[in-house]
């Protein structure tokens, strides 16, 4: 593969804005990890969100790095990555979670960063340089990981509800109280073990591009790895509350044993995809489901009008960040030429 010549301070750049897109994906989908656990009442806001941050960060130590080899080396053939992909692709990404942040809509930084790498891509060598076996499992789980979450969410609540049928509602409200504690850390384990390794694979890119690493090597350099664990988990411990209401309160209202069957649903679904390397959604996933713990009551306990709006902005994350990173790439070529 041939090494482009880019300057240290381009590189250093563009791994600081990386960065800045890993902070902004825990602030963002903080929502995620704690929205379950803060709206049952079980823990408070900024102790939720320091509970989700630390296990956020533990996720370092047990997951492997399947999931930044997929952003990596597997969506677009790293022989046309630059640092005018790169850049494109990060400004593509942050744009789309800054808009979804401010107007509260619970949307995928995950899909928005691939949406990202393919619009600055294409925009350099058209569609034929993406790697259609990466790009293909990442579109599947879009639909796969809300339906499993939301069939685990719910086959897991009537489970429970056989389970105690004949147990108090109060003594089910305890327990599930500190059940929800084991929940809530698994899945601020899946949280942070997808969704670090995402932005450890575009620097991992952006340093095979530049000649700082080689493109056989198993894993990133060490560095990549702690500074995107971290920096998640600092964004996290800031939390995006606006979307905390739309995903605790808006979607459906939640008891502890919700919220633990919501939370054990969507961790055993990030589980799964990150042992696969797919770069899965947190908010598909914790989303299907809330939706599928709320379906086991009745239809009318899930606003499907707010989920819904919830769906479009899914439906339109990886073309709308793709859009933007392709008119950012074009910007690069003249402020890095």
């Amino acid at each position: 593969m041939e090494v482009i010549q880019i300057s240290f301070w381009v590189v250093a750049l563009l791994v600081v804005l990386a960065v800045v897109f890993d902070f902004m994906n825990g602030f963002h989908d903080a929502a995620n990890s704690i929205a379950t656990v803060v709206s049952t009442g079980v823990l408070k806001p900024q102790t939720a969100i320091l509970f989700a941050a630390c296990f956020n960060f533990i996720a370092i130590f047990i997951f492997q790095l399947k999931v930044a080899a997929t952003v990596g080396k597997g969506i677009v053939e790293p022989g046309i990555v630059d640092h005018h992909v790169v850049f494109g692709a990060l400004i593509g990404a942050i744009t789309w979670n800054v808009i979804t942040w401010w107007y509260g809509i619970p949307s995928s930084s995950s899909h928005a960063l691939i949406g990202g790498i393919v619009g600055a891509a294409i925009a350099k060598a058209g569609a034929s340089k993406l790697i259609a076996a990466g790009i293909v499992k990442t579109v599947v789980f879009i639909f796969v990981s809300p339906v499993l979450g939301f069939l685990l969410g719910s086959l897991l609540m009537v489970a429970v509800a056989w389970t105690c049928r004949r147990t108090s509602p109060l003594k089910v409200d305890n327990w599930f109280r500190r059940l929800q504690l084991v929940s809530a850390g698994l899945y601020s384990l899946g949280h942070g073990g997808n969704d670090a390794q995402k932005t450890i694979g575009i620097i991992w890119m952006l340093l095979i591009a530049a000649g700082y690493a080689n493109a056989g090597d198993s894993a990133p350099p060490w560095w990549t790895i702690w500074i995107c664990y971290i920096a998640i988990a600092a964004g996290t411990m800031f939390g995006g509350w606006r979307i905390v209401k739309t995903m605790g309160q808006k979607i459906t209202k939640l008891k502890p044993v919700g919220g633990f069957c919501a939370e054990t649903g969507g961790a055993i679904t990030l589980f799964i995809a990150t042992a696969m390397g797919v770069p899965v959604s947190t908010t598909h996933t914790i989303t299907g489901a809330i939706v599928g713990v709320g379906s086991t009551q009745r239809a009318s306990a899930v606003r499907w009008g707010v989920a819904g709006n919830i769906v479009w902005a899914w439906i339109f994350t990886i073309p709308a960040s793709a859009f933007v990173a392709a008119i950012f790439y074009w910007v690069s070529l003249t402020l890095f030429a």
